[in-house]
């Protein structure tokens, strides 16, 4: 199908929506996308509470929603939907051990896919996942994963204060032990989503479907070292060196789990793994230290169960330069919320680079209006409007918003189906790097 951004011409279909992600594509509308939508699902609770969520866009009090959906539940759902072809584009958020079984399975039957990360969990799935990649461009299809940070402006402006020699200058190649990049987060288990306690599906802490720590959020990690590093760039996996892989666990006590899940008890397929004090060891911490074309990058992934009171989420980065170092930092000195700070390397010009921040400042308004800039310490902070900050759950919107204007254009930009699989090829054999060492 061509198409060409009419009216309602594109119609979705929701797979399995074990994960609240696949809600949040839904959180507004879009012209270009029916209000009709079919999900296809196995009975149980993660598609009752994939409708409350739809239900609850429907009737908040401000900006409504206006979905239509018509829900299968049973047994063959996947079949169900590939025989009646009732959409276009089939959103996939839920159970990662599934995810690329289903994303080869929805390409092979010719519809295009929107995915949540990670499409794979494992070598084997990575392997399933390049094989629908290059069955899709052989097809027209559009085959394309949610990488919402992106849309976060502090990594946005970090991103273009890296390519300002004035600001940056040239980028360090860095080191193992001192990798000129770094990405860190921090999530949790027990969170508050729009408002309300996040409930996790039964298997959320299942390593073998949620999939580990090393595989699953470091997909943004990764991607963001490439995105940042090389825009518009080309990055095979063959400029890439895994250098060092870890994983550690984050231990699930019986309270913790029925916290989460709001279920009585361990299921038997955690019952088996669990340790001598009754807690099941959930591999969801990860790290991974990998050179890309010299560069060294360190990408680190750590779930604690719940985040300290008025702290959620959180995100660390570093990009050094020579002439400065682009931080963001988002602890309780900033009130948990990300700030970007721009501070002079060692022997560097400061006055310089002054003066070269505030003439990027000033050629960002266009783009990024009311972004300026406060000495603050030894460097500058970015002084970011409200208006930018549209938060975790909106930069959804805008993902989906790009793969629509993909879907008009007939193609995704040429560097981001070979960055794509490079990426799962680092998570997937860091993984595999990771648990051959026994770590």
């Amino acid at each position: 199908m061509k198409f060409t951004g009419a009216a309602g011409e594109v119609k979705l279909l929701t797979l399995d929506p074990g994960h609240f992600h696949a809600a949040l594509v839904q959180k507004t509308m879009y012209g270009q996308v029916s209000p009709f939508v079919t999900v296809y699902a196995p009975e149980g609770p993660d598609v009752v509470d994939h409708g409350k969520r739809i239900g609850g866009f429907n009737s908040r009090s401000e900006s409504p929603t206006s979905w239509n959906q018509t829900v299968y539940k049973g047994d063959g759902f996947l079949q169900r939907m590939i025989d009646e072809k009732r959409g276009n584009v089939v959103v996939i958020s839920g159970n990662n051990r599934k995810k690329a079984q289903y994303i080869k399975a929805c390409v092979d039957a010719g519809l295009n896919v929107l995915s949540d990360k990670p499409m794979c969990i494992d070598s084997a799935g990575c392997a399933m996942i390049l094989d629908a990649l290059a069955d899709a461009e052989k097809k027209g299809l559009l085959l394309y994963d949610i990488m919402t940070e992106r849309s976060e402006i502090t990594t946005i402006l970090q991103k273009e204060l890296a390519h300002c020699e004035a600001v940056f200058g040239a980028m360090e190649k860095g080191s193992v032990d001192e990798p000129a990049v770094v990405k860190e987060s921090v999530h949790h288990f027990f969170k508050y989503v729009a408002g309300n306690p996040l409930k996790r599906p039964e298997w959320f802490c299942d390593t073998a479907q949620q999939g580990e720590g090393i595989v699953d959020v470091t997909t943004h990690l990764v991607d963001l070292v490439l995105w940042e590093c090389f825009p518009g760039e080309v990055v095979d996996f063959d400029d890439v060196v895994i250098k060092v892989a870890k994983r550690w666990p984050t231990p699930i006590t019986l309270e913790r789990y029925r916290k989460v899940t709001r279920l009585d008890d361990f299921p038997g397929f955690l019952k088996k793994d669990l340790d001598e004090s009754g807690c099941y060891p959930c591999y969801a911490n990860g790290e991974i230290r990998f050179a890309v074309r010299g560069i060294h990058a360190k990408v680190k992934v750590v779930w604690d169960f719940q985040a300290p009171e008025g702290g959620g989420d959180t995100h660390y980065s570093v990009m050094r330069g020579t002439l400065s170092n682009l931080v963001i930092r988002q602890g309780r000195e900033q009130s948990y919320r990300p700030e970007l700070y721009v501070e002079p390397a060692a022997g560097a010009d400061k006055a310089a680079i002054g003066e070269g921040l505030a003439k990027k400042i000033a050629a960002l308004q266009p783009d990024y209006p009311g972004v300026g800039v406060k000495a603050e310490g030894d460097g500058w902070r970015l002084l970011i409007p409200d208006a930018l900050r549209i938060g975790h759950e909106a930069h959804f919107r805008q993902v989906t918003e790009r793969y629509l204007k993909y879907l008009v254009d007939g193609r995704l930009p040429a560097w981001e189906r070979p960055n794509m699989i490079t990426k799962y090829r680092i998570t997937t054999g860091a993984l595999d790097k990771a648990s051959a060492a026994g770590q």
